[in-house]
């Protein structure tokens, strides 16, 4: 007490002004000394009671009073809540009494607290909106309240720092409104006062710290500082910063003459725009850049890259850091001299009171800077600036240096808080940032070169930021690594590949130490009440590895080992880790641990981790891999129970399992390894296990499902049961959704590449059910649906699918059927249900024949000594009777169904087509009508496929030319063509067979095909035929949908390189040629042609009001009446939007007819060209 009262010369006013140069680390040694004694007698509910009294009683010494506060604030953190509950207190009796004796205590104690850092205390600025930022506060009781208030704020602004007048004129009182003169009169005085000290609020910085204990930053740095936040901000965002746009208008002055100026700084560009440019850019297009200083902006740079000195510019200017970096060392070497004493928390707090200052001279940081939910991380190259990489790596050894010293008088649980401060310190919003890009660099691209004690000590760091993981900001990597950012304990997984033998190595030690440390850090506590010690990805990795890597850890542990025995072994220079591995794994607690279902390494956990490993470079040989793959199946998930992450004994669970592992893992790693970055963790992915034309997943994992598959398969012997596969597909495939956008498109074909990979690296069986019933039949249901509604859409070549999917089938089924009693039967049986099922398996058989034919007639031989089942020499026959129709003068027998035929004749003109060139087709008048029909619908699809492919397929010359052929053949034999642009699965018709044959893309483009064929047929001959004006108007209509849906856009060679509209170089110029078309022939057509068109236009109706963007259409309609021998003959159809919507009006109207014999008025228009402008703006 003697000390808080001796000599009291210092008035409040002198308290206020220099209260600054009062902080822990500005004050003498020995005062520090003379008050951490003190605090040793007292608790610190006490030391406050008595600092009250001394407060209330005399007249104090302020230095000694606002140091013993600093002190106080610094040596015992957890008096925090205790001064903030004290000043509150104080303020509620000033308010009470309306004395300020009360209130000027309050300000002076929370205003020194707060110098001390925010690691210490929160700032300022955040205290006094808290406290009269709102109604509750104390100053909104009444009128009364608020004068006192500011009354006292008045008489304190000849006194007051210009960072506290900035606080109370940027974060002021909650006023009322007929209040408001008040706080007008005050910030008019505080701006007169300002203006006396020569500071200027509109020339304040944009992230300026007001808080600072330091004096007012020059208008230069303060600028520079803040372009380089504003710059963080908008790698962060992308946008501009909120600060910066409200700058440029109402603190202008500060935003043109110093922030403006600090980020136009010339410099030589470069070549690929950088962060910086980018956002000069996005300031120049929101015209926030006078276009003169942009001007001279850019011809400074011009200038620059004109001269190129040859020494940087960083090497002219010499580093001001160095002292505050040298300063920063010897307070970090003060720190780890104190660890002789770790519980003397202190003597250490005093220590990290002094390096929080030396570290805030050295980088600069602003703690009030950017609230910023999420840090951004380059993980794949990260990167820092010197005097921060420095910094840093000071800091980090000096925490691993500290740990190992205190580690060598008292074990983690004994070592106080020190470690808690100092990682609170290191999680600082500015400093946090660099100390995870410095471990990034550490421990994915360093780690084997790590020593001992930098090991351990970054191992404990990492279990310190876990545990601090809820209050900091999530970690965001940037796209494809995750679309949300990764909480603190899932990046630090991320840090740990398990993929190399090295890292393998470099994990169990790390984890080792991590666990080890958190283990004796709190072995009071249980491990159900303690989970946030423990990051979850750690325990996983650690069971991992170590059973992967030590066999002996696969038997059951002997738990015989002290948990204070873990960690002093670590410390040592010459730690052997397979010995502290085990040890811990054998650990009492340790095994505790594993029981909680958060900790527990499931069969899932277990394979995305080994799919990771890379076969070539593993530790393991391949004999032993193989041995730690049975054991992990057979032994180890297969029996243990589904509850606790096993497979309950159930073979078909584990591959399902499996299977979905591999599949998710690879979805995983293919867009990753596109960047380069790792699919388990954030290192370089360079050797993918799925690149389409690559390998397929791991090797070894994939030997496993096979092999899994194959026992399955004998389980299943004799028993009809579907194929566990094709479940896990549909599953998946409808998990993804329907395909509006490109993107979902490119990911679910990406999911059908994996599927069919899959499928081809198991036993083509699998295709197939068990034989079942008797006789028995083949059951392969399941594989025609994922035909029909996936592969048919994906892996399609006009009307077939690839090679190898296609091989994969027939040697399946004929494994199968040869098991039979009748093994040819059953694949005519067989065969002659894919004819109605599953047709495109027939047309793919015919396509990849000459390749097929040798395998299958091996297989055949091997268990048979008969020819080939007569379905498959159909096949072969009608392939050859195809081959010889282009060559012999007579008509062929066509065997089989007709379709297949007309098949086996599209893909020999094809060929003949690649081989010779252009190839007349005059002998199509000796085939069948029906065989030209569905020859017709081939070629189509095949015109289709040219337009979407024609580096892979015919030229769409070729095959227009083979198109229009086949329809004069029509043409002269009278056979009507035009239902095959309107097929449907309903009724009878060919719809049932040709839409399997088909993808949906080529269905959909049908219009395209139609309207390039017309202008080679005759126009008499077409207007004839009575569909043909409801085929050519629904074409038309969905012509235009397609390009309303952009799927026009991908189809440049349907208009640069089809003859019909080689003059038209866009889809607009197509649907042009289409209207001019149909506007043509319409006026022609005979009156039948009109009497089928009400479902048309209501179909178009329907189309239209889906184009429109505005949901209350109206709609008129008027139905066509075929009353013509009233004279009477009206249809239309009109949709009208209102004028703030695109518009798309459609009117198809029949002019009025006299009696018998008038002509008819026909027109057809169509205004569609406003809502193509519309979509193509768009």
């Amino acid at each position: 007490m003697q000390t808080l009262t001796h000599n009291p010369m210092l008035k409040v006013s002198d308290a206020i002004q220099m209260q600054r140069e009062w902080t822990f680390a500005r004050t003498s040694p020995l005062l520090t000394s003379l008050y951490r004694r003190l605090f040793s007698m007292l608790t610190p509910e006490e030391l406050l009671g008595r600092l009250q009294e001394v407060l209330d009683m005399h007249e104090v010494n302020w230095r000694h009073v606002l140091s013993c506060v600093s002190t106080l604030v610094v040596c015992l953190p957890d008096v925090q809540q205790l001064i903030r509950g004290w000043v509150a207190r104080l303020v509620a009796r000033a308010f009470e009494s309306f004395d300020s004796e009360s209130l000027v205590p309050a300000f002076l104690i929370v205003r020194q607290a707060a110098l001390e850092g925010p690691t210490m205390f929160p700032p300022y600025a955040d205290w006094f909106k808290a406290t009269f930022g709102s109604a509750r506060g104390p100053h909104g009781r009444s009128k009364k309240a608020l004068v006192f208030l500011f009354t006292f704020l008045s008489d304190l602004v000849p006194f007051e720092p210009p960072q506290y007048l900035k606080v109370h004129m940027l974060h002021p009182p909650l006023v009322p409104e007929r209040l408001r003169p008040l706080l007008t009169d005050y910030i008019t005085l505080a701006r007169t006062r300002l203006a006396d000290l020569k500071v200027s609020i509109e020339d304040m910085g944009l992230y300026e710290d007001l808080s600072l204990a330091s004096g007012a930053t020059e208008h230069g740095s303060q600028a520079l500082q803040d372009v380089e936040k504003a710059l963080e901000v908008f790698v962060h965002t992308g946008k501009i910063p909120v600060a910066v746009m409200e700058a440029s208008v109402f603190r202008r002055p500060y935003y043109l003459s110093h922030f403006l100026p600090a980020l136009l700084t010339p410099r030589v560009l470069p070549k690929t725009p950088d962060p910086r440019v980018a956002f000069i850019e996005s300031l120049k297009r929101a015209d926030k850049i006078p276009l003169s200083l942009y001007s001279d902006y850019r011809q400074a740079c011009s200038t620059a890259e004109e001269e190129k000195p040859e020494t940087p510019v960083e090497k002219a200017k010499p580093s001001c850091a160095d002292g505050a970096l040298g300063a920063l060392k010897a307070a970090l070497e003060g720190l780890r001299a104190a660890m002789a004493d770790p519980v003397r928390h202190d003597v250490v707090s005093a220590h990290i009171a002094v390096i929080s200052e030396r570290l805030h001279a050295t980088l600069n940081p602003s703690e009030d800077s950017i609230e910023t939910p999420e840090i951004q991380l380059r993980v794949p190259a990260p990167e820092l600036g010197r005097p921060e990489r420095e910094a840093v790596d000071l800091l980090l050894t000096c925490f691993c240096q500290s740990l190992v010293a205190a580690s060598s008088f008292a074990p983690p649980q004994r070592q106080g808080p020190w470690a808690v401060h100092f990682v609170r310190l290191l999680c600082g919003p500015a400093l946090l940032p660099v100390v995870l890009t410095r471990l990034c660099q550490l421990l994915l691209h360093q780690g084997s070169c790590l020593s001992a004690s930098h090991l351990v000590g970054l191992a404990a760091l990492s279990v310190h930021l876990s545990e601090s993981g809820p209050t900091l900001p999530h970690v965001d990597l940037g796209p494809p690594a995750s679309a949300q950012g990764l909480s603190m304990p899932a990046f630090l997984d991320g840090l740990l590949p398990c993929r190399t033998g090295e890292s393998l190595l470099f994990c169990v030690r790390f984890c080792t130490a991590a666990i080890s440390y958190a283990l004796c850090k709190s072995p009071s506590e249980s491990c159900a009440t303690a989970p946030g010690h423990f990051c979850p990805g750690l325990v996983k990795k650690f069971q991992f590895v170590v059973l992967r890597l030590f066999s002996e850890a696969r038997e059951p542990p002997c738990l015989d080992v002290a948990g204070d025995l873990l960690w002093k072994p670590l410390c040592l220079s010459s730690t052997d880790w397979t010995r502290a591995a085990l040890c811990l794994w054998r650990n009492r607690t340790f095994q505790e641990l594993l029981k909680e279902k958060e900790f527990q390494l499931t069969y899932r956990d277990w394979l995305q981790l080994e799919l990771g490993i890379q076969p070539e470079v593993d530790v393991l040989s391949d004999t032993e891999r193989r041995d730690f793959h049975q054991w992990a199946i057979h032994q180890c998930y297969l029996p243990e129970p589904s509850a606790t992450g096993g497979c309950g004994g159930d073979l078909e669970v584990a591959c399902s399992i499996l299977t979905e592992a591999v599949m998710d893992f690879c979805q995983r790693s293919a867009p990753m390894c596109l960047q380069r970055s790792g699919s388990q963790s954030f290192d370089h992915l360079e050797n993918s296990d799925l690149v389409p034309g690559g390998r397929i997943v791991n090797r070894d994992i994939l030997s496993r499902l096979q092999e899994m598959v194959a026992e399955l398969e004998l389980g299943w012997s004799g028993v009809a049961r579907a194929h566990f596969l094709f479940g896990i597909f549909r599953s998946r495939l409808q998990a993804l959704g329907d395909m509006s956008t490109v993107a979902t498109n490119l990911q679910r074909q990406r999911e059908l590449l994996l599927q069919k990979r899959i499928l081809l690296s198991l036993p083509p069986t699998v295709l197939f059910a068990s034989l079942k019933g008797q006789p028995a039949t083949v059951d392969c249901n399941k594989f025609f649906d994922f035909v029909n509604s996936a592969l048919r859409n994906f892996c399609s070549h006009g009307g077939a699918l690839t090679h190898d999917i296609t091989t994969h089938f027939f040697r399946g089924l004929l494994s199968t059927c040869l098991r039979s009693q009748d093994p040819t039967l059953l694949v005519d049986l067989t065969l002659a249900t894919c004819q109605t099922e599953c047709p495109i398996i027939l047309t793919s058989a015919l396509l990849w024949w000459p390749r097929l034919e040798p395998v299958l007639a091996c297989q055949w031989r091997r268990h048979s000594q008969s020819s080939l089942p007569r379905a498959l020499q159909q096949l072969a026959e009608a392939r050859d009777l195809a081959r010889s129709f282009l060559s012999l003068d007579t008509a062929l027998p066509t065997p089989g169904p007709t379709w297949v035929s007309a098949a086996a004749l599209h893909f020999a003109i094809q060929e003949a087509l690649k081989e010779q060139g252009r190839r007349e087709l005059k002998r199509l008048d000796f085939k069948q009508d029906k065989v030209l029909l569905f020859l017709l619908f081939f070629s189509v699809m095949g015109l289709v496929s040219a337009y979407l492919a024609p580096s892979e397929t015919i030229d769409p010359p070729k095959m227009l030319d083979v198109c229009a052929e086949i329809l004069k053949c029509l043409e002269r034999r009278r056979v009507p063509w035009l239902a095959l642009f309107q097929l449907t699965e309903m009724g009878a018709g060919p719809g049932q067979v040709l839409l399997r044959l088909a993808s949906d893309q080529h269905i959909r483009l049908l219009p395209l095909a139609f309207f390039s064929l017309l202008p080679h047929l005759d126009p008499d001959a077409l207007i004839r035929e009575d569909a043909f004006l409801r085929v050519a108007v629904d074409m038309y209509l969905k012509l235009i949908q397609l390009f309303v849906a952009g799927e026009m856009s991908t189809l440049p060679t349907l208009v640069t390189q089809s003859q019909a509209y080689q003059d038209q170089d866009d889809p607009l110029g197509l649907i042009s040629k289409a209207r001019l078309f149909l506007l043509r022939s319409i006026p022609r057509c005979p009156e039948r042609c009109f009497l089928n068109m009400t479902e048309v236009m209501q179909h178009s109706a329907h189309l239209l009001v889906c184009f429109c963007d505005h949901t209350e259409v109206l709609m008129a309609s008027q139905r066509l009446t075929a009353l013509w021998g009233l004279g009477l003959s009206a249809w239309g159809q009109c949709c009208h939007c209102p004028s703030h919507v695109p518009s798309l009006q459609v009117l198809i109207s029949l002019g009025s007819q006299s009696h018998r014999g008038c002509k008819v008025e026909r027109v057809f228009s169509c205004s569609c060209w406003p809502l193509a402008r519309t979509w193509t703006q768009r």
